[in-house]
């Protein structure tokens, strides 16, 4: 009975259940792989290794899960997005996200500090920020920062 109550224990702890606010925060969200989807035709299936910890950067600092709002996009997702041509999201390199009961100035504040961020993007009037995980031009100790930063 002791090793049930251990193993449920581990369990919940593994399951993400040990971030601040619950999961009651994060209702009418799509889960997939382990992370919260702003809606079902977001694609997170392709994300470098470098992303993936950045991403868990901001999720450890804020104690929350990011939502993703915009991940990987094939060529012609991101022409109907309005990407760039050369945009990191088509490269597995980039995210859009926010994270639910955190300021968007909170989490640009934090991107600015977070030497994983090599491209920080803030759209005015949205709750997300976009963050990529480009080579910082030599010398540079921020981000490369467009859109409204």
């Amino acid at each position: 009975m002791i090793r049930l109550i251990a193993a449920l224990i581990c369990a919940s702890l593994l399951s993400g259940c040990f971030f601040v606010g619950g999961s009651e925060s994060y209702s009418g969200y799509t889960q997939r792989a382990g992370m919260f989807l702003a809606s079902s035709d977001v694609d997170n299936s392709c994300m470098s290794p470098r992303l993936k910890s950045a991403i868990a950067s901001f999720e450890r600092h804020f104690g929350r899960r990011i939502v993703v709002n915009s991940g990987y996009r094939d060529p012609i997702r991101n022409i109907i997005g309005g990407g760039q041509d050369s945009s990191y999201h088509m490269r597995c390199m980039a995210v859009d996200f926010f994270i639910p009961g955190v300021s968007k100035a909170s989490l640009v504040a934090f991107a600015m500090r977070n030497n994983q961020v090599g491209g920080l993007g803030c759209y005015p009037g949205r709750d997300f920020i976009h963050v990529d995980v480009r080579d910082r031009p030599r010398g540079w100790n921020k981000p490369v920062t467009f859109s409204g930063c």
